[in-house]
């Protein structure tokens, strides 16, 4: 029999992310707003039977290749409790064996043996929760470890055989100065990890850090010290060969986070654990936040769904603009087009065309990106979408 042509390769299926949300902390953060609470044992183990349920219930043959341990503290977790849950989704699903499986750590608890625990359970990248190098700025913060601890927590993860390691640090800060910012960079750079995020503080309503910012005095740098540490920083890091790719992370070559890149660029995820979010196709929901809720709900063997809806056209076209510009490359506008059946620059370039002409947003070759003085402003180009 002879061919009329060559055969098309099969379309490989997109692999779907999975996130684990662990609320439970040690200590709670003065400028924390995130989903979680004060780690108890007996809740724990509640919880942890908890989060295999909803695990398994979810089961389905598509391919997953990324799992994010989110928190929260996850290092809370043993080693075998990982182990555990990490089975759990190679049982209920296509687990890849190049998968990328995160787990966020705090440096005061990153012992060499709770490192090579979570390393033969299968975790193959960590991300180190270091926010500052300078001792002050950290007892600002509220955080339990030091900045010698911090180097130390790097090394030990070296150590324990991680090759694929980030780092958090944050920007203006109660008193950061735009030379103490860079001291954070300096010594980032001496460790050498393979990925970083510079986060900006933000200060939820009723947090307690501006309660004691009040008290003791403390103020964050002006608007322009804020530009020049988050530009500076950035500069920096390209001379030290790390490559920005999104709004607030830079990585060095293969090590950009293939999990995060889901959120920004049109992936499908499932969450699991209290608040977790999830979103396939173009449904939307949120599980109950409420860490003794959620727990009840699974013991019930009801669905700790909460909020859910389903989005339209036009949201899941704002959708894509609003989070792709978050990336340096920004969107292809043809593609977007294409996808939706609507000319985003048809849609909106009356309204973006000022930033253009502003310097903050670049057209060209079919791609509209922001310039990285437009990230500084991102939240002002991004209510356009809104």
């Amino acid at each position: 029999m002879i061919s009329d042509g060559p055969v098309a390769a099969p379309v490989a299926e997109p692999a779907l992310g999975l996130y684990l949300h662990v609320p439970f902390c040690d200590a709670i953060c003065n400028y924390c707003n995130f989903n979680r609470g004060l780690l108890d044992a007996d809740l724990k183990v509640r919880y942890l039977a908890a989060l295999e349920r909803e695990i398994a219930r979810a089961s389905e043959s598509t391919p997953v290749d990324t799992i994010f341990f989110g928190g929260g503290t996850p290092s809370v977790l043993t080693p075998t409790e990982v182990t555990t849950l990490v089975a759990a989704c190679r049982e209920a699903f296509d687990l890849r064996p190049d998968a990328e499986i995160t787990l966020e750590m705090n440096p005061e608890g990153a012992s060499f043996e709770r490192m090579h625990g979570y390393r033969a359970a299968g975790v193959n990248r960590l991300s180190l929760g270091v926010q500052s190098f300078r001792d002050e700025e950290l007892r600002r913060l509220g955080r339990l470890h030091s900045a010698a601890r911090a180097v130390e927590a790097f090394e030990t993860a070296r150590a324990a055989g991680f090759d694929d390691v980030s780092l958090d640090l944050m920007v203006w800060l109660p008193e950061q100065t735009v030379a103490g910012w860079m001291e954070s960079v300096e010594q980032l750079i001496a460790l050498g990890p393979d990925h970083a995020s510079l986060y900006l503080l933000e200060l939820y309503p009723n947090a307690p850090l501006k309660e004691e910012m009040a008290r003791g005095g403390w103020e964050q740098a002006a608007d322009e010290a804020a530009a020049e540490m988050y530009l500076g920083g950035l500069a920096r890091l390209d001379e030290a060969g790390y490559r920005q790719y999104e709004i607030s992370n830079v990585a060095r070559a293969e090590h950009r986070s293939r999990h995060n890149l889901k959120y920004w660029s049109g992936g499908e995820w499932l969450g699991f654990g209290c608040g977790a979010h999830s979103t396939r196709g173009r449904r939307r929901w949120q599980n109950v936040s409420e860490i003794g809720d959620y727990a009840a709900l699974m013991e019930a063997g009801e669905a700790p769904i909460g909020p859910s809806r389903n989005l339209s056209d036009d949201e899941r076209l704002a959708d894509t603009m609003f989070l792709g510009l978050r990336l340096v490359d920004g969107v292809d506008l043809d593609l977007v087009a294409a996808r939706f059946g609507h000319d985003p620059w048809a849609r909106w370039g009356g309204e973006l065309e000022p930033f253009v002409s502003s310097g903050l947003l670049v057209r060209e070759h079919g791609r509209l990106r922001l310039t990285r003085e437009g990230m500084l402003l991102a939240n002002e180009v991004m209510q356009v979408f809104v």
